[in-house]
């Protein structure tokens, strides 16, 4: 079952090439649903056995589903270790569902936009995954696979208080509307901080890369909704979408400002990561993703004019630790990966220009030439 996993996935340079609105600073847009069905305890209540008849239950019900129907479907214990680490590099499933083993289970469609996780912390966690911002057409999409699978399963749901969820800040809609960002102008200009203090105080949480108790690897950034009682979903979707336009508007000032105000400093970290990423001999998974980070930045500020950037994304991609493991029969330890990722690295950078000279024209008039170096 595990070779089936990595056969139906999609190779990482055609994941990567999934293009949308706004796609540069927004990676993807994700709006996620919890469910419970009634006559089965919440799973963390349940036994074993009573999680494996809810699990052949639900599947059953979401395989039947026309959108589903040409995926992928199986038991989380017949997944293993590194196919449920390469689902979660996919954001395809929770870092709480790769531990999960029988009693669990998941369905993916055939685009690897819609991904339901059986037995989580509730009984459904059904998610809509798509690129750039498009909040509205995850939102659309998952609910019409809600609608159709309500219609075959009995939904927990309370008169008073919606949708019954095993966390009560999911109570209500159940729905979670989040948003994966790349911020490093906001990060260069130390100005995230208090970005992500004025979106708390709008009710909205900031997490880092793999969601709550994660850091911002890569700085990437995921902005999502806290509360889901007292708003309609559709409140909801509009509110953090408004909120991520925001944002896209202060990353795009700070890249100016970095641009107009410090270019030097700029260039030199660009400069650095690209020099460290296309000659080192040992590199970390954080420290890769940190500096891919900012060659990526380099991309969108034009200094790589005829490099795709499908080609940082995928490296983003590729250079996890579960990815680099797939291509590699053996078990390989940390060191080992830190060797394969720079050998990776090195080779996929070989052919790439260095980073090219951007011409700035100062107030006083005359040009400013950086990042060429000495």
């Amino acid at each position: 079952m595990a070779q089936e996993l990595l056969t139906f996935l999609s190779q990482p340079s055609d994941a990567v090439r999934r293009t949308g609105p706004m796609d540069h600073i927004v990676l993807s847009s994700r709006v996620r649903l919890a469910r419970n069905v009634q006559g089965f305890a919440f799973p963390g209540w349940a036994k074993k056995a009573e999680r494996i008849r809810s699990l052949e239950v639900i599947r059953g019900a979401v395989e039947q589903l026309p959108m589903m129907a040409t995926g992928f479907a199986e038991s989380m214990d017949n997944l293993t270790a590194m196919d449920k680490q390469i689902l979660v590099e996919r954001h395809l499933i929770s870092r709480e569902h790769a531990a999960k083993g029988a009693g669990s289970g998941l369905v993916l469609d055939r685009h690897e936009s819609l991904s339901v996780m059986v037995n989580e912390e509730d009984h459904l966690r059904m998610q809509s995954l798509r690129p750039g911002l498009q909040l509205r057409e995850a939102w659309q999409a998952i609910d019409e696979l809600d609608s159709s699978l309500e219609s075959r399963l009995p939904f927990a749901y309370s008169q008073e208080f919606g949708y019954l969820t095993a966390c009560p800040t999911n109570v209500g809609t159940g729905i979670r509307v989040s948003a994966m960002l790349h911020l490093p102008g906001l990060v260069l200009a130390e100005l995230v901080n208090p970005i992500i203090q004025s979106v708390n105080k709008l009710g909205l949480a900031v997490r880092g890369l793999y969601g709550e108790g994660t850091e911002a690897l890569g700085n990437i950034f995921q902005v999502s909704n806290q509360m889901t009682l007292g708003e309609s979903e559709a409140e909801i979707v509009e509110r953090l979408s408004k909120v991520v336009h925001q944002m896209i508007e202060h990353e795009l000032n700070a890249r100016q400002k970095l641009l107009e105000e410090k270019p030097k400093v700029l260039f030199n970290h660009i400069g650095r990561a690209f020099g460290v990423l296309s000659n080192a001999h040992s590199i970390s998974s954080k420290e890769a993703m940190n500096l891919l980070s900012l060659v990526r930045l380099a991309h969108d500020l034009k200094m790589f004019p005829s490099i795709p950037r499908a080609l940082f994304d995928e490296l983003l991609l590729v250079s996890q630790p579960a990815h680099l493991q797939r291509t590699h029969t053996g078990k390989l330890g940390a060191d080992e990966r830190d060797v394969l990722r720079a050998d990776l690295l090195r080779d996929r950078l070989r052919d790439v220009p260095r980073p090219v000279t951007i011409q700035l024209t100062p107030p006083s008039g005359d040009a400013t030439r950086a990042g060429g170096g000495e």
